[in-house]
């Protein structure tokens, strides 16, 4: 099996290694990541400056290839599918903070794997809280393997995982879809010109057995996706009271 792992944190992120030290077990590895980080870029895509692909500055554990490219996480698995023929599967992560819920329309985590399944290759994105000190990787290490062991025998499609800090489980999830309020916070540089940061806050509880449910009680969440956004229910409703169209 040959996998190819990506992340939106950059090749120097801890938590591509520590995805990639799993991965080993399961097949050979090929680690194709941005050389800076790209976090929140969504499905972003390079279409108007071209793109490098360098060998990575630091080593990888198991002497797996790697190599960092100047654009998105997308961007890094097309490159990547291109470069290497027959990828089995792409993981994307282990992403420093959580991708639950409605931050998935902006996680360039997800991104790397919803590329994948665009280019008909199951993807796998992983994602982990983060609080003030770096998460401890070998706390999850299990519970990555663990999921990675289900999902790689699991149908074809998209799926995101995400890891509590201290695992007691793993659960089927469904995505959290409760409203969050975005805050712009105004700030001041040391240079004296204004600047804005952009915070986000869920305003009400999580559902139960949804990936933020599921996190929030100490359980890894993994939440089978798809690509077609359609609102079923709404168009039977229009269709009905649309007639010929």
């Amino acid at each position: 099996m040959r996998i190819l792992i990506t992340n939106d944190d950059g090749i120097y992120s801890p938590g591509i290694a520590a995805l990639a030290q799993v991965a080993g077990r399961f097949g050979e590895v090929v680690v194709v990541a941005p050389d800076v980080e790209q976090s929140s870029m969504g499905h972003a895509v390079t279409h108007s400056r071209p793109l490098t692909v360098k060998k990575s500055p630091i080593a990888f554990e198991g002497n797996i290839e790697a190599f960092r490219v100047n654009g998105t996480p997308a961007d890094c698995v097309a490159l990547g599918t291109h470069i290497y023929k027959k990828i089995d599967v792409v993981l994307s992560g282990i992403n420093m903070g959580p991708n639950l819920g409605n931050s998935m329309w902006h996680s360039g985590t997800l991104a790397g794997a919803k590329q994948a399944v665009l280019l008909g290759i199951k993807g796998i994105a992983y994602s982990t809280p983060v609080g003030k000190s770096e998460p401890d990787f070998k706390t999850l290490d299990p519970y990555v393997s663990e999921s990675l062991e289900i999902l790689l025998d699991a149908a074809p499609g998209l799926y995101n995982v995400n890891l509590p800090p201290q695992p007691q489980g793993i659960k089927w999830t469904r995505q959290s879809v409760r409203f969050y309020d975005g805050h712009v916070v105004p700030g001041v540089d040391p240079m004296g010109r204004k600047h804005y940061w952009f915070t986000v806050t869920p305003l009400e509880p999580a559902e139960e057995n949804s990936d933020r449910w599921a996190v929030e009680n100490g359980y890894v969440s993994i939440t089978p996706l798809r690509l077609d956004l359609t609102d079923e229910t709404a168009l039977k409703k229009l269709r009905a009271i649309s007639s010929g169209l």
